[in-house]
């Protein structure tokens, strides 16, 4: 699969699931969606845990106006949403998002977090060997023995780990200290950046006097240190200034630079066309570092309860 674009789109916050403090429905996602196919971004990621099936029945009412070929899907198994006492667990849940989203095959497939993955990865390898058009597979929020041990087990089914999702960006870059980038890279592995703009933080719209909604949970990780953001975000801006774009451009651009596939969730049509944008900057190796210097002074720990610092 080597048509992929430079950005995917995040379904994460269609799921309405209270992570983003707003409320959202198809019919004022439809314009997004349909924006998004009109500049090339088809790769979509979801997961039956975004709203518990929400996100994916969602999505499935736009992809299923269109050709099979002209998108792709990004789908997960989550443990905590399975039947896990099932011995066809992962059998139930791949052909139930199937179902749900009313398609014959995934374009990429994970394991959504650590608990249990190595079984669950097993699983997910006796499910696909053999098959025709296996999707990529993947593995989300591993560090890298987790990951080697996901590669491992594939390729004893003869399948490889084709793609690595992580929490990553300028102020979480745990997945490039412990060498998860790296082992990608040699291993031609797609590794996907999601939080890159760790919900909004690092866009430029909030401060410390225009906080994120209280009451949502991404309130509680960033509201606090909006005053060293402010930082980061001033640096931003001066390169957003530079490349006649908008602040969010500018730690998209970083990722891709960084040699990643960024995950971009989008709740408006705006935010689709700052992705087309982003896309089009080639940050230079010098405004990469003066970033990562900026950011790293900060000792900002932004880890999320589900995760876990890369090791």
């Amino acid at each position: 699969m080597t048509n992929l674009p430079k950005i995917a789109l995040g379904a994460w916050a269609w799921g309405n699931d209270g992570t983003f403090g707003n409320n959202l429905n198809a019919e004022s996602l439809k314009p997004i969606f349909d924006t998004a196919m009109e500049n090339g971004l088809n790769l979509w990621d979801t997961a039956y845990a975004y709203g518990m099936g929400t996100s994916e029945k969602v999505l499935a009412e736009f992809i299923n106006e269109l050709p099979r070929n002209s998108y792709y899907i990004s789908d997960k198994f989550t443990p905590q949403c399975a039947d896990v006492s099932s011995e066809t667990a992962m059998k139930d849940m791949i052909e139930m998002q199937l179902g749900l989203m009313n398609l014959d095959r995934f374009d990429i497939y994970w394991i959504h977090n650590v608990s249990g993955a190595p079984k669950w990865t097993e699983e997910l390898a006796k499910y696909f060997e053999g098959k025709d058009n296996v999707p990529l597979l993947g593995v989300s929020n591993h560090d890298l023995s987790e990951i080697k041990q996901a590669n491992e087990i594939l390729n004893a089914h003869g399948l490889k780990l084709s793609a690595v999702q992580n929490h990553y960006s300028l102020i979480n870059r745990s997945s490039e200290d412990s060498g998860i980038l790296e082992y990608c890279k040699e291993n031609n592995i797609v590794f996907f950046a999601y939080m890159v703009l760790e919900q909004g933080a690092l866009s430029g719209k909030y401060d410390t006097k225009h906080p994120m909604p209280e009451g949502s949970a991404r309130a509680q990780t960033y509201n606090h240190v909006l005053d060293k953001l402010e930082i980061l975000n001033a640096e931003l801006k001066k390169l957003a200034d530079k490349y006649g774009v908008g602040i969010a451009q500018i730690p998209v651009s970083w990722a891709i630079a960084k040699g990643t596939l960024p995950i971009i969730g989008v709740t408006k049509k705006e935010q689709v066309l700052d992705a087309v944008k982003a896309s089009n900057i080639t940050l230079s190796e010098e405004e990469v570092a003066s970033l990562e210097k900026i950011a790293d002074s900060l000792e900002l720990n932004v880890i999320r309860f589900w995760e876990k610092e890369m090791k």
